[in-house]
């Protein structure tokens, strides 16, 4: 690969130069640098904010739906999945087919794929096509990036990329309280329609403004035995962290498909060193410091997204809350998250990245610990410290995930290194889910007969026990019809408090991810490569 592009023509005044000045100046809309980073930001937006916004559509979703507890997590997992497994091959395609086409196909894919959620009434049709969100949110993101860097010189690139940044932690900050408005006064399916009109307005745009660019030296091959591990690897694993709680730990089922994905991990990593044209090139992580960054995305993501899922039932369920209360009180969180990201810029610019991201994660761990001392009698200032806290905390490792890893990865693959940075945090938020979620299940399939007993309830039946775990787990009571008030008011105790021990300790968990990540975070250093240029383009 090489940062060298060519651009297709588009009319008069639309050809490429070659200086080394930087580019020429563009007549009229087409190729305009900030006309180009409105139109991909707002396709950007719309992956950023499914990433949370159907967390406070989740319970509603569940209810209308009747789904299970792990069924609510492939909402959520489907989605990051595939997201992350196919962005840095959607990178490559928008190499070899030019980032303007592979955007606008990603556009429209996305929005239809968001139509028909809203219009589906199973839940394994909104879980199917969460997938194909995924699939086509991925050609989206790295498109966008490679369109930012043919369109703005080298020297005004990382204000560009910083923006755009902004908009994908604004958007990912933003959702639960846009999906608080929307459930709540319209319903869950409008957080899905709503992406229909804004992919319209994206490829009305980006029809109008985008100018088509690709790599010189485009990829002719595609390295499919590569996509096909790495999806099947991704898969084994978190399929056997979901159903671990139904099978159990010491299952057989439960261990042979975490065995598969190691297999699949392995045999990925050994093929990725024959075939000509990876999917991941191995002598990226030949630098400690890129490596490092990767990691610390993971772990981030982790902590950040599987504590998430919890909160929302938490304060839906357990405290009561409409969506849109439960998206107001989580308003701390994405008020620090944009506050704090040009702070956070500064900081990083003045003392490179190592000290605010190992900042960054010690308060995200702290907030993490706050968060496991939650409970049902918990006020809205307390909650919102921790909340505050946690987005304060998040701020710098969203800012400095692009200089940590693209700026110390060989110009001719940034490319490839910005896929690779936004599939370490959709793997992560995956992964989180999955985790601090069988986390959850254990502590409440543990926990929960030995309260029902303790509060003098009736003995539940095998069955009658595995449909309460499913119903505690996301803090519902599982309250028969007809049951007498008082047997009631026990058994919401029972369940509610159940739940917080759950949640307290996948807090704990997350908690303990993120202090790993302070010492991650230690490894990072400010990219050799960070004050490159962007390569040619039009301005």
């Amino acid at each position: 690969m090489t940062s060298q592009t060519t651009l297709d023509k588009t009319g008069p005044g639309d050809e490429a130069s070659a200086s080394p000045s930087g580019p020429a100046p563009a007549a009229g809309l087409r190729g305009h640098p900030w006309f180009t980073l409105i139109t991909v930001a707002v396709g950007v937006m719309m992956v950023a904010l499914d990433g949370t916004i159907v967390a406070i559509a989740n319970p509603a979703i569940q209810k209308d739906l009747g789904a299970t507890f792990a069924q609510v997590q492939w909402i959520t997992n489907g989605y990051f999945l595939a997201l992350a497994v196919a962005l840095i091959t959607a990178g490559k395609l928008g190499d070899r087919f030019g980032h303007r086409q592979t955007f606008l196909i990603g556009v429209v894919g996305f929005a239809a794929a968001s139509g028909a959620i809203g219009l589906s009434s199973s839940i394994g049709a909104v879980v199917t096509f969460r997938v194909f969100q995924g699939l086509f949110g991925a050609l989206l993101m790295p498109a966008a990036l490679g369109l930012l860097r043919a369109t703005f010189p080298a020297e005004k690139l990382n204000m560009a990329i910083g923006i755009w940044g902004m908009v994908i932690g604004a958007s990912t900050a933003g959702g639960p309280i846009l999906g608080g408005v929307l459930v709540e006064h319209v319903n869950w399916q409008s957080v899905f329609f709503i992406n229909v009109p804004v992919g319209v307005i994206a490829l009305v745009l980006g029809g109008l403004i985008l100018l088509d660019h690709r790599a010189e030296n485009a990829p002719r091959s595609f390295d499919l035995l590569g996509i096909g591990l790495l999806s099947g690897a991704m898969f084994c694993l978190v399929w056997a962290l979901i159903k671990a709680p139904e099978w159990g730990w010491g299952d057989g089922k439960t261990w042979a498909f975490i065995a598969v994905s190691v297999l699949g991990f392995a045999l990925f990593a050994f093929w990725e060193t024959r075939v000509k044209e990876p999917l991941i090139p191995l002598g990226l992580f030949r630098s400690v410091a890129l490596s490092a960054g990767v990691v610390l995305m993971v772990l981030m993501a982790i902590a950040f997204m599987g504590g998430l899922f919890f909160v929302t039932f938490y304060l839906q369920n357990v405290h009561g809350m409409s969506p849109i209360d439960a998206g107001l009180h989580l308003l701390p969180l994405t008020g620090m998250m944009i506050v704090g990201s040009p702070l956070a810029g500064v900081m990083i610019t003045k003392l490179g990245p190592r000290v605010p991201l190992a900042g960054g994660m010690a308060a995200t761990a702290i907030a993490m610990y706050g968060m496991s001392t939650l409970d049902t009698d918990t006020g809205s200032a307390v909650m919102s410290l921790w909340f505050a806290l946690l987005g304060l905390g998040l701020a710098p490792v969203m800012v400095g995930a692009t200089e940590v890893i693209v700026g110390n990865a060989p110009l001719e693959l940034s490319g490839v290194a910005g896929g690779l940075q936004q599939a370490a945090m959709q793997i992560g938020g995956s992964l989180g889910t999955a985790v601090l979620g069988a986390v959850m299940a254990s502590k409440v399939d543990s926990d929960l007969a030995g309260n029902w007993k303790a509060a003098g309830l009736p003995a539940l039946t095998p069955a009658q026990q595995a449909q309460a775990s499913e119903a505690v787990q996301v803090g519902v009571p599982p309250i028969a019809k007809g049951t007498p008030e008082a047997i009631a008011a026990k058994i919401t105790d029972v369940a509610h408090d159940t739940f917080i021990s759950g949640m307290s300790l996948a807090s704990l968990v997350a908690a303990g991810v993120a202090a790993v990540a302070i010492f991650v975070a230690l490894l990072t250093k400010k990219g050799a490569n960070a004050e490159a240029g962007a390569g040619v383009g039009h301005i």
